[in-house]
C-alpha cells in the first residue's frame, strides 16, 4: 500500500514556508492506519521490546497500538511540566533556541529493550532527546520508528546514526 497518498500537505503551517505533513488523513482510514501500525509491529516483533515510548501528541496514536501488539508497556514522553510524578528531562537544540522533553523517572527499568516512536523525523533533535532519556533511565534503544522521514537537507537521520531507524514514508526536502 502506498501510504504517501494518505498524507495531506498543508502549505505555510504552522508558519509561512513550512510544508506541514498531516498524518491525520492517514489515521482516519482503517486500512492505511492498520497498515502503518502493522509494518512497524512486524519489523520489531522479534526484537524483545519491553517498552514503547512515544512523543506527544501524534506519537501516542500509533505508540499505544504498537505497544499493545508487541505486548510491551507504553511510556509517555511529554513537554515539561505535564507529567505528575518525578521526571527526568532532556534539552535539545532547535533551529533557533532549545526545547525539552520529559519522562517519568520510573518509567523504564535498567536493561529494558525500548522502541522509540514519533510520527515524523525532520532534524532528529526530538527523537535523539527521547533516545537520551531512555538511556538515562538505563534502557536500551532497540529501534526508532517513524511514519514519515523528511530526507535531504534536514539530515535528521545523522543524529540517530547509532540506532536502528525505520521510517515508512520518505519525503525529500529541498533547502
Amino acid at each position: 500500500m502506498d501510504l504517501l497518498k494518505y498524507i495531506r500537505n498543508v502549505p505555510d503551517f504552522p508558519i509561512k514556508g513550512i510544508q506541514f505533513k498531516d498524518i491525520t488523513t492517514l489515521a482516519k482510514l482503517h486500512a492505511p492506519f492498520k497498515e502503518s501500525c502493522d509494518q512497524i509491529i512486524n519489523y520489531f516483533n522479534d526484537k524483545g521490546i519491553t517498552k514503547v515510548t512515544a512523543i506527544e501528541a501524534r506519537g501516542y496514536i500509533w505508540g499505544g497500538v504498537i505497544a499493545y501488539q508487541l505486548e510491551a508497556g507504553f511510556v509517555l514522553i511529554r513537554k515539561p511540566g505535564k507529567l505528575p510524578a518525578e521526571t527526568i528531562s532532556e534539552t535539545y537544540e532547535l533551529e533557533y533556541g532549545t526545547d525539552s522533553i520529559e519522562m517519568h523517572r520510573d518509567a523504564i527499568e535498567e536493561g529494558e529493550k525500548v522502541l522509540v516512536f514519533d510520527d515524523l523525523l525532520a532534524t532528529g533533535g526530538t527523537a535523539k532527546a527521547a533516545c537520551n532519556l531512555v538511556e538515562k533511565a538505563g534502557g536500551e534503544v532497540v529501534g526508532v520508528a517513524f511514519i514519515i522521514e523528511l530526507t535531504g537537507s534536514l539530515h535528521g537521520r545523522d543524529k540517530l546514526k547509532d540506532y536502528n531507524i525505520v521510517s515508512l514514508i520518505e519525503i525529500p526536502v529541498e533547502e
